[in-house]
């Protein structure tokens, strides 16, 4: 009988953990999330046509997803802090607002898939911190994993 997958945060008594990785290997990794945020068609309009009173929301996002990367560590509890070598976030339109994609690369212990998952999450909200004045209604989500590429697990790539 196969057994059970582990949780890798938690010791065998229950408590919480972080997982030494210090014995694993430096190799190079690779993570691909993305997300959307939908929104109004006005607020679509104002977005497109550079209205937003606060400034461009799509820049904005794009370097505060950026900056999320690099800072995953500080906002999740139990992750490693990591050299992040490459961060990106591209922003590609929608009918009704735009999707979000998330590339994160290292060379170190551990993957960066809470990175780009951080990336994307920190992107939309950012948008919908400059918009919301146009429409609270705005809906951020799914945010997932699409790849991820290096370390013991192997590669993972998400059904499109």
């Amino acid at each position: 009988m196969p057994t059970k997958p582990r949780l890798s945060h938690v010791d065998a008594r229950g408590a919480v953990r972080m997982v030494d990785v210090g014995a694993k290997p430096v190799t190079a990794r690779e993570a691909v999330a993305s997300g959307r945020i939908t929104m109004s068609r006005e607020a679509v309009a104002q977005v497109r046509s550079g209205a937003i009173k606060k400034g461009d929301p799509l820049q904005t996002a794009r370097l505060a997803g950026i900056m999320a990367a690099k800072r995953t560590a500080e906002l999740i509890p139990l992750c490693h802090p990591l050299p992040i070598t490459f961060a990106d976030v591209t922003l590609s339109e929608r009918p009704d607002g735009y999707d979000i994609e998330a590339r994160v690369r290292t060379s170190a212990q551990t993957g960066v898939e809470m990175e780009a998952l951080t990336a994307v999450s920190v992107a939309a909200l950012t948008i919908y911190d400059m918009v919301k004045a146009v429409d609270k209604g705005m809906v951020i989500g799914p945010v997932r994993l699409l790849e991820k590429r290096g370390g013991r697990s192997g590669n993972y790539r998400a059904n499109r």
